[in-house]
């Protein structure tokens, strides 16, 4: 059982994706119409990612206004909000994702203090 079929492609897979920095993430932002608040919402998240996930995060920005169901369905009670959805485990950030460290904490990319 301790050794691997040389031929285990899947497995080969799986564990270069468990190795760290190579997780992709699931990442849905919820915002409420297009004003300022999501417009810096939406940049911050964007900056964000592409110092800290570069080539590895698909973001989805979703306007509550015009897709209800969506946000429903994610339990959205406040925008903006941003919701990782992967990895695991799901974790929910609110607010204007100005506060970086905030943002990479609820990302589980820096550990949270004590």
């Amino acid at each position: 059982m301790g050794e691997r079929d040389p031929g285990d492609v899947t497995g080969d897979f799986e564990a270069a994706l468990r190795k760290e920095g190579t997780e992709q993430y699931v990442l849905r932002l919820y915002i409420a119409g297009n004003n300022l608040r999501s417009q810096a919402a939406i940049e911050n998240v964007k900056k964000i990612c592409e110092e800290n996930l570069k080539g590895r995060y698909e973001l989805e920005i979703i306007d509550v206004y015009t897709n209800g169901a969506e946000s429903r369905a994610d339990l959205v009670i406040a925008a903006p909000t941003l919701i990782k959805k992967l990895p695991l485990p799901l974790r929910r950030i609110i607010g204007d994702m100005r506060e970086k460290e905030k943002v990479l904490i609820g990302l589980d990319l820096i550990p949270r203090k004590g």
